[in-house]
């Protein structure tokens, strides 16, 4: 029996934006040629096209976030369409209503788009299981699970800066084990092909399936970084660790910290990416985050064109060929 996407509709086209996993690798490029069309928005004197005019989109954030959150709203009003940002905090949520009940109260009101984040996994599959035919949902980050917006405007970045994916070899650094943006960044860089993708952290911060991913493992970072084009750095999670997964941050910092010296094993047109919020001093020194090799702030200007590519595919605002699933 042919298996199904959820993320699809009937035609094959996009409809939700819940995971990279099983799309096939036409569909991310889809997904990056249309942030390319409208990443000209920006430079515009009026900072707007007409394609979400009249749709209503509802930003879900169960979870802090200011850039992610941030950019979903620029994206969503650079499409035109009407905001509405859902204080949790103060929602009938927090007095007993049910997250179904207050999905359908949205729906009521006739709302096309939930953007959600939550933190536990899995959430914005639920939602998407449960929403009216018309609405679609946006994963912005669930759990441990995936967060795959922010692995799109990563790919954006890299292919802006280097061009074809397949020669690149690409490393990820630090806690893979609780980073649902590592997670979705390696199903976006296997499925679009490129040479290597390398994850270098201890070992208390790996899954310990995740050579199963297609990718090599790193527990030093002068054999992890050697011949790399990209080094993709990661924050340490702390809200999602339990016990002691590291002797302390000073440590980890000088085993597994991007400073000049470390970055130098990498190649020497090597980019420097991290997705947010930087800790400097604790993955990242200063003189790398804001050096010559940083493109960290790019990949926030990229994420406005990105987000507003998915929202429009996932209306049906643009055009976009079928047949994305896996």
């Amino acid at each position: 029996m042919r298996r199904t996407n959820i993320q699809l509709d009937a035609q094959g086209r996009l409809r939700h934006f819940l995971t990279i996993e099983g799309f096939k690798r036409q569909m991310l490029v889809d997904i990056l040629d249309t942030a390319e069309s409208l990443a000209t928005v920006t430079d515009q004197s009026v900072k707007k096209v007409p394609l979400l005019r009249g749709k209503t989109i509802v930003n879900l954030f169960f979870e802090a976030s200011t850039r992610t959150r941030t950019t979903f709203e620029l994206a969503a009003k650079r499409l035109s369409a009407d905001v509405l940002n859902l204080n949790i905090a103060s929602s009938a949520t927090k007095k007993g209503e049910s997250l179904l009940d207050t999905l359908h109260n949205l729906q009521a009101m006739h709302c096309d788009m939930f953007i959600v984040r939550h933190e536990e996994s899995g959430a914005a599959h639920f939602i998407a299981k449960h929403v009216a035919p018309h609405v679609s949902v946006v994963n912005a980050g669930d759990g441990r699970h995936a967060h795959p917006t922010q692995a799109m405007l990563d790919m954006f970045t890299i292919r802006r800066c280097k061009g074809d994916f397949y020669p690149l070899n690409v490393a990820i650094v630090g806690d893979i084990l609780h980073s649902r943006v590592a997670r979705s960044q390696i199903h976006a860089l296997t499925t679009l092909g490129v040479n290597e993708v390398r994850v270098i952290a201890p070992k208390t911060l790996l899954p310990k399936d995740v050579e199963a991913l297609g990718v090599h493992v790193y527990h030093d970072m002068k054999a992890g970084l050697k011949d790399v084009d990209v080094v993709i750095m990661l924050r340490l999670q702390n809200e999602r660790m339990s016990g002691a997964l590291l002797p302390s941050e000073h440590e980890y910092f000088n085993l597994y910290g991007l400073t000049e010296e470390k970055l130098a094993w990498a190649k020497p047109d090597a980019i420097v990416m991290h997705p947010g919020p930087i800790n400097r001093g604790v993955e990242i020194e200063s003189s790398v985050a804001d050096g010559p090799q940083s493109v960290i702030l790019q990949q926030v200007t990229h994420g406005i064109a990105v987000r507003m590519a998915v929202m429009s595919m996932c209306l049906g605002t643009v055009a976009q060929p079928t047949g994305g699933e896996a």
